[in-house]
């Protein structure tokens, strides 16, 4: 047996177990020397869950950051509406003209007061969808309406206390397979002018109306006094019978129809208003061909003819030389073309115009026009590079449907995507296919500034703010 006669110590320390670095210097070591001693599995899960902390905080600090920059931002204000409108059928567009709102249903036209929310007067006796609309107040609550339905038809309507008046459809022909499809219209401020882009089976064209208003107003007033003066009548009639000993229940009924249904019948059948007036008929550019001319002379002569400078007509190139150009050009590119296809050049069939307000560029040296008419109206047609202007001071008695050349011809650089005018009228914003935007000083005539946006974007729509 094998007993121990001493109870077990702690062995004194001794050099030999002391580490090789100095222990003064242990704050100097790698704190991820022990890890490395570990076994790679331990390693691997520790470096894992290091990376799972880090990209933990990362986040948390990336929400940090997006929440303080949502504070700094200005919050919008929150906007609850204040009335609803209550329509009986499903609205489709609306416009805002006076104290009046009108709104193009799927069956008729509705007015409303925007004073009260109330709903005025309706109007349903065709059945049309109305998908358009476009309103101006001509004064003496007196508003002229211009709707589009679905069928492509423009709808010219006179609204005047608290009745539609269906002054006239301006595209409706006997044969409807003649008929031609109204795509966009357009009123001026004041309602003095009213423009509609059409377009057939092959072609398209703008047509401006100038607007009797003046006559219009005439004529309401002259209505509302009649209408007056036999709701009067009625209205003694309706007294008297009431009076009558010998009248019966029933005439006093027929009394009161009368007082009732007499005024609306008078305004709706009554009034015989004047038709607007086809003043000037715009037709989209021809294409460029070869020219007549023999020599230089003959070309002057055209432009002292009034012929238009900036359209491309007058010029010498001959067919035989844009049809060497276009050879040199396919034989030049030939695989792009044959990777992307050949595409031809097509007459165009969409529009933008606005109506402008007289500027220098749009006057004559003896033109007479007022600062709040307009004068003129520009227009440019898809994939060209034109903005035109034409005046509107052309006499009734010159044929709308001649072949009508521009005024005032602005070429751009690049074909025109879309424009716009600003309230004021005096400013012009061009956006062409290349993402450029011009503004021009339509007074003076002399671009202001011209910016570029990124490459490969293409700009649909610019509005003034």
């Amino acid at each position: 047996v094998n007993t121990r006669k001493h109870r077990l110590g702690i062995p004194p320390p001794s050099e030999k177990d002391w580490p090789e670095e100095d222990e003064e210097d242990f704050f100097l070591l790698d704190p991820d020397g022990r890890r490395d001693v570990l076994p790679q599995p331990f390693r691997m899960i520790s470096k894992l869950v290091m990376q799972v902390f880090d990209s933990a905080m990362e986040i948390i600090e990336r929400r940090e950051m997006l929440r303080e920059a949502q504070k700094l931002k200005v919050q919008p204000q929150k906007c609850f509406p204040t009335a609803e409108f209550q329509v009986t059928e499903r609205a489709n567009c609306l416009a805002v003209s006076g104290k009046h709102l009108f709104v193009g249903l799927s069956v008729g036209l509705a007015a409303f007061n925007t004073c009260d929310c109330k709903a005025v007067c309706a109007w349903d006796a065709a059945g049309a969808e109305i998908c358009a609309i476009h309103a101006s107040h001509l004064g003496s609550e007196c508003h002229v309406l211009l709707a589009v339905d679905e069928m492509g038809l423009a709808w010219l309507f006179c609204f005047h206390k608290e009745s539609f008046l269906l002054i006239k459809i301006l595209n409706e022909v006997e044969d409807i397979s003649q008929r031609s499809t109204c795509v966009e219209v357009v009123l001026s401020r004041g309602g003095d002018y009213a423009g509609i882009l059409m377009q057939g089976n092959t072609k398209a064209w703008l047509e401006i109306y100038q607007l009797p208003k003046d006559s219009w107003l005439t004529e309401m007033e002259k209505n509302a006094g009649a209408v007056e003066e036999k709701a009067g009548a009625a209205e003694e009639l309706a007294c008297s019978a009431r009076r009558s000993s010998c009248s019966s229940e029933h005439s006093s009924h027929v009394g009161t129809f009368l007082l009732q249904e007499l005024p609306v019948s008078a305004i709706q059948s009554n009034v015989e208003l004047d038709v607007p007036v086809l003043l000037l008929t715009v037709r989209p550019p021809k294409p460029i061909t070869g020219t007549s001319f023999k020599g230089p002379l003959d070309a002057l002569k055209e432009v002292d003819d009034g012929s238009m400078l900036g359209l491309g007509y007058n010029h010498l190139i001959k067919d035989s030389q844009w049809e060497l150009q276009e050879a040199i050009f396919r034989s030049t590119y030939q695989e792009y073309l044959e990777a992307e296809g050949v595409i031809k050049e097509e007459t165009p069939r969409y529009a933008t115009f606005h109506f402008l307000l007289p500027s220098r560029i749009l006057m004559g040296p003896e033109m007479q026009v007022q600062p709040d008419i307009p004068a003129g109206i520009g227009v440019h047609w898809d994939g060209n590079h034109n903005f035109c202007f034409y005046l509107l001071n052309h006499s009734l008695t010159e044929k709308a449907d001649s072949d009508l050349k521009p005024d005032v011809v602005w070429p751009c650089a690049a074909p025109i995507a879309c424009s716009a005018v600003s309230s004021c009228s005096r400013y012009l914003a061009l956006a062409g296919e290349d993402a450029t935007i011009t503004i021009w000083d339509k007074h003076l005539g002399y671009p202001l500034s011209v910016t570029a946006i990124l490459e490969e974007r293409f700009i649909r729509s610019i509005h003034f703010l």
